[in-house]
């Protein structure tokens, strides 16, 4: 009995687990059997995989081949295994002696090409944690498996190459001519290191108050809710957020380079994701495209592609009720964890939430509303699509008034650099006063350190109990008031929260006249 064996990562999530690929060539009728729980995807790759051996030089053996995935209770899912198959095919063969410990992660081509697959990052990051550092991929991913510290990465083009380094018979290979090492790289995407420069908050005229609210969500990481007429610049200050973020850092660089790795789109990855994501989905998104989910087991979605970035639902009262409530999980744990009959799936979704409202359906309810042709009963089922639930957790609440010819006429105001440098600031204060609590930023305070060590001044929050007393701010509704004091605070460059501070963090929290 000829035995062969080779490695692969199964991608469960973000959590990766080794398969060992073993290939038997026995008697019987000539056959391919993949045994080990494979997807459609993988089952479909027997015919892919003799293709592209044949078209390497080295065919498989005509006789009965069975290959099982071990552990056999693992899903396994895509066409990331077609180069382990192949290789411990032929190694039961004898045409090739692969190492032990190798990873051979790579999608193949009918004519023996090695092509990029998605979650080759996190894929890696698994093998290197499982003391597996050796790792084979296409040529196209590289880069990306590269940005993995500890892993020794080997990169081809074409299945003859792996098969000569692996020591098939050079006579019997397909000469393949390589395309060049190192193509040009495709344009960077929006939340990588490339060129394209993010907008600039000095695009932006008047808006006084809520450029200082947006100030704010950048600094302590809290949720913003705006609301305001059309063209009063919602979106923009949305989308001017990320570029005021401080650029992550190497732990949470990798984390969120992984998501975006396993989610693809934008094609393999060349550098880690430093500056925050921005993602913002069509007001028509499913609960899976923005939750994530899908056939088998379930896909990263917008939540999680905005890991340590920004999440901005536009039009937020037009999403679909569960949609929007689905996200109150996330916001509180920074955490997706999702069940289907295929398995469970849990991914990172510790982002920034922001939404953009009008102030009715037709969005003329401004000032006296004499425009307005909303009835009551329209308005309150307008915003009735916004939950009290998911509102309690969204810490700024602003109005975001019209903008005026007195606001044009006064010209831009501080620029995004200008800003950032404020923000980068108060976050290090946080860092330093949050270390020894395990914590990064104020909006991870809990009740605990709020109403010990980091509790304001004395009295400063007294105005505080009398709305809880009225019932006009939840018990929730309090901690988030005394985050957003501590990030007032910070940006002034005060050690601790006064009665100012907490006054303009009420007035924060409850601008929208919705209950705190």
């Amino acid at each position: 009995m000829s035995l062969g064996r080779a490695s692969a990562v199964s991608l469960v999530g973000l959590n990766g687990s080794i398969v060992d690929v073993e290939a038997d060539i026995g008697g019987g009728l000539p056959a391919f059997i993949l045994l080990g729980l494979p997807d459609a995807s993988l089952a479909e790759s027997k015919d892919r995989i003799r293709s592209a051996a044949r078209n390497s030089g080295i065919e498989l053996s005509p006789r009965r081949i069975t290959v099982n995935l071990v552990p056999a209770s693992l899903p396994k899912r895509g066409s990331g295994f077609d180069l382990a198959i192949v290789v411990a095919a032929l190694a039961a063969a004898g045409e090739v002696r692969p190492p032990r410990d190798a990873v051979f992660l790579a999608e193949l081509g009918l004519d023996g090409c090695l092509r990029p697959v998605q979650g080759v990052l996190p894929a890696v990051m698994a093998a290197v944690a499982a003391g597996r550092s050796d790792v084979v991929v296409a040529a196209g991913n590289r880069a990306e498996a590269e940005l993995v510290s500890g892993a020794t990465v080997h990169g081809y083009a074409h299945l003859s190459e792996v098969l000569h380094a692996l020591g098939a018979d050079p006579a019997r290979l397909v000469r393949h001519h390589a395309p060049p090492a190192n193509p040009a790289p495709a344009a960077p995407d929006p939340g990588s290191d490339g060129p394209v420069k993010p907008p600039d908050l000095a695009d932006l005229s008047g808006q006084h108050e809520a450029r200082f609210a947006l100030e704010v969500a950048a600094a302590g990481g809290h949720h913003l809710m705006m609301v305001g007429p059309p063209g009063a610049g919602k979106t923009m200050l949305a989308e001017r957020l990320p570029g005021i973020l401080p650029e992550l850092d190497d732990a949470e660089a990798l984390e969120t380079t992984a998501v975006h790795s396993l989610a693809g789109g934008a094609g393999p990855l060349e550098r880690l994701i430093r500056r925050p994501p921005f993602e913002s989905p069509h007001h028509s998104a499913t609960m899976a495209s923005l939750i994530g989910g899908g056939s088998g087991l379930p896909r990263p979605g917008a939540a999680s592609r905005a890991h340590r970035g920004v999440l901005f639902l536009d039009e937020a009262p037009e999403f679909s009720v569960k949609v929007l409530d689905a996200l109150r999980q996330p916001l509180e744990s920074g955490r997706l964890t999702l069940h289907r009959a295929a398995g469970s799936a849990s991914y990172p979704a510790r982002f920034q939430l922001v939404l953009a409202a009008n102030p009715c359906p037709c969005g003329m309810s401004v000032g006296k509303g004499l425009l307005c042709t909303c009835s009551t009963q329209q308005r309150r089922r307008y915003f009735g699509r916004l939950s009290g639930p998911l509102l309690d957790r969204i810490d700024l609440q602003v109005q975001v008034p019209r903008v005026t010819s007195l606001d044009l006429a006064g010209g831009s105001g501080e620029d995004s650099s200008t800003v950032a440098g404020r923000v980068a600031e108060a976050r290090r204060l946080q860092r330093e006063r949050l270390a020894g609590f395990g914590l990064n930023r104020n909006a991870e305070l809990g009740r605990r350190e709020l109403a010990g060590e980091l509790a304001p001044e004395r009295g400063a929050a007294a105005s505080l109990g009398r709305l809880m007393d009225e019932g006009r701010l939840t018990a929730r509704g309090h901690g988030r008031v005394l985050r957003i004091a501590w990030t007032v605070a910070d940006l002034r460059g005060a050690g601790r929260p006064g009665t100012e501070d907490v006054e303009i963090a009420l007035h924060l929290r409850q601008a929208t006249g919705e209950a705190a």
